[in-house]
């Protein structure tokens, strides 16, 4: 075989790879693309796998299938209470209509971005200068939401994209109003620990007087009941000694002598200075008799 002939297949088989190379193109599960011919759309291609189009005059655009998120930069709003707030929205979309992506931004993920961005934070605003803030933290946020959404869905449809959902991640007060609010709260608080304070010592003070006046009052009347206890016992006393002085009067006068010797001479620091024939040494004289 002659050089010249070898030459002449290696440029053949050369020019079937380029040709096969340009003819054939794969299309990955997680994408769609659309075939242009001298810029001009001939077709969407949304089914993965190797497919053909024409060499050298067809071209393939790569677009996105997925579901896509984009985290917004958080920003600062007013309520229509007059509240600022700082709010982080996140939203997710996909490319519905691959023809009017690439007509409208070119195919550029990031333009698209661009555009949905500002689409999202202009609706957003304008919904929550509508709302209050109590709106964000009861359950008609998520009405809210879905009216963002809606409106987002609008706009944004004619650059071929589909909103899946837009959220609101967080929505807080700036931090100077933050701490502002803090420190208002924390002075509430403290009011009413001293109200509720004072509160429990009025409240202690009175309990503890009741207390008193009732412990006054039940020391009294056991008082008054032991004074009429010990009158009654002393009323039996006297009645018990007059009845005994009434049945033998000698022995009931030589019992209270006794008596009386003992509490005057029955102590050892005791001095008495009696004649010896007083009255009150009568019953040690008889036994002496």
């Amino acid at each position: 075989m002659s050089r010249g002939l070898v030459i002449a297949g290696l440029v053949i088989l050369g020019i079937v790879v380029v040709t096969a190379t340009q003819a054939l193109y794969t299309v990955r599960e997680t994408h769609q693309a659309i075939v242009l011919q001298f810029g001009d759309f001939k077709r969407t291609v949304r089914e993965p796998g190797l497919h053909i189009k024409t060499p050298f005059v067809q071209n393939v655009i790569y677009m996105d299938k997925r579901v896509l998120s984009l985290d917004l930069a958080p920003q600062e709003v007013i309520a229509s209470d007059e509240r600022r707030l700082v709010v982080d929205a996140l939203v997710r979309f996909r490319i519905a209509d691959p023809l009017e992506f690439y007509k409208t931004v070119q195919g550029s993920e990031v333009i698209a971005r661009n555009r949905l961005a500002t689409t999202v934070q202009a609706n957003l605003r304008a919904a929550l200068a509508r709302a209050t803030f109590a709106t964000l933290l009861t359950e008609e946020r998520a009405g809210l939401m879905a009216q963002i959404r809606d409106q987002v869905a609008t706009a944004i449809e004619p650059l071929g994209m589909e909103i899946i959902d837009v959220r609101i991640k967080r929505a807080d007060l700036p931090p100077e109003i933050s701490q502002a609010v803090f420190n208002r709260m924390q002075r509430n608080y403290n009011e009413q620990a001293a109200e509720r304070r004072a509160s429990g010592q009025e409240e202690a003070q009175r309990i503890r007087a009741d207390a008193d006046r009732e412990r006054a009052i039940i020391l009294a009347e056991a008082n008054r009941d032991s004074q009429i206890t010990r009158g009654e016992g002393d009323s039996e006393a006297v009645r018990i000694f007059a009845e005994a002085f009434g049945r033998d009067v000698d022995f009931f006068e030589f019992y209270r002598t006794m008596q009386a010797y003992q509490q005057t001479v029955g102590s050892d620091d005791t001095t008495l200075v009696l004649s010896p024939d007083s009255e009150f040494f009568k019953f040690l004289r008889r036994l002496e008799n």
